[in-house]
């Protein structure tokens, strides 16, 4: 377990862990700032490319913004996300881990599940390789209309034993997206590696949302978002001076040029 990752695990109970997504060098310089983890999500499907699900994600994509994000990234924990189909079995999940982190550079890797992966886990724990772990919804593998999780006595004892089930194994943090609040305070409450919340109440240990959606630079209707900012105001403004000042003949002047 690295520095940065201890870090991490030893905010548990003390304050709360400020996770963001990056795609980019531009953006992760500034997340960087202000973030103790920059996840390069497969968010980035949807987001960048406009997939219908995550599903779509390359490992080759993953690497290429993973690679850009790793120029600005200098604070925080550098996770990156496994795509969907990278780690099916013990052998693929390790070579593809290792080459994530050998081209990316990253500190850790983060896959989608609990039961159904703990082999996978366990192989990638055992070969030294840095896991943070994802519960509750997941986008990879759920087909249909995404619905919150937690909510029966059925989920949360699956969610609950799934938890500690990692935890055991050896992850430093688990994600729980759109998870009950009543059951993610008592899955955080149990564990002792912290959790990350996605439209998961203020009872986990920290707090991630796609920097994207809480810029305003991404349009979405999604519950659990939050627009902070409106970036395409300004965006907006900039672009606007910029074509206007080209068509009177005011950009570009003397000391803008050769």
């Amino acid at each position: 377990m690295n520095k940065n990752i201890k870090r991490i695990v030893k905010k548990k109970n003390k304050s709360k862990i400020i996770c963001l997504t990056a795609y980019s060098k531009n953006i992760a310089l500034e997340v960087d700032k202000f973030a103790d983890i920059t996840l390069v999500g497969d968010s980035l499907g949807s987001v960048l490319y406009n997939y219908n699900s995550t599903r779509s994600v390359t490992l080759q994509e993953m690497i290429n913004h993973s690679k850009s994000v790793r120029l600005a990234v200098k604070k925080s924990l550098m996770v990156v996300d496994m795509p969907y189909n990278t780690y099916n079995t013990n052998n693929s999940a390790l070579k593809n881990a290792k080459k994530i982190i050998k081209e990316t550079k990253c500190d850790a890797v983060k896959l989608e599940g609990g039961k159904k992966i703990i082999k996978q886990i366990k192989h990638l724990i055992k070969n030294k390789i840095n896991v943070m772990g994802h519960l509750g919804l997941l986008p990879q593998t759920t087909k249909g209309k995404f619905k919150s999780k937690g909510k029966t006595i059925k989920e949360k004892k699956q969610l609950l034993n799934d938890a500690l089930m990692l935890q055991k194994c050896g992850v430093f943090a688990i994600v729980l997206e759109c998870v009950k609040s009543a059951t993610t305070k008592q899955i955080t409450e149990t564990l002792k590696i912290p959790t990350i919340g996605i439209g998961s109440s203020v009872y986990c240990d920290g707090q991630v949302l796609v920097t994207d959606d809480l810029i305003g630079l991404n349009e979405t209707k999604i519950k659990f978002v939050k627009k902070f900012v409106n970036i395409k105001k300004y965006l907006n403004l900039g672009l606007r001076k910029f074509a206007s000042d080209v068509r009177l003949k005011k950009y570009p002047k003397k000391k803008h040029s050769y």
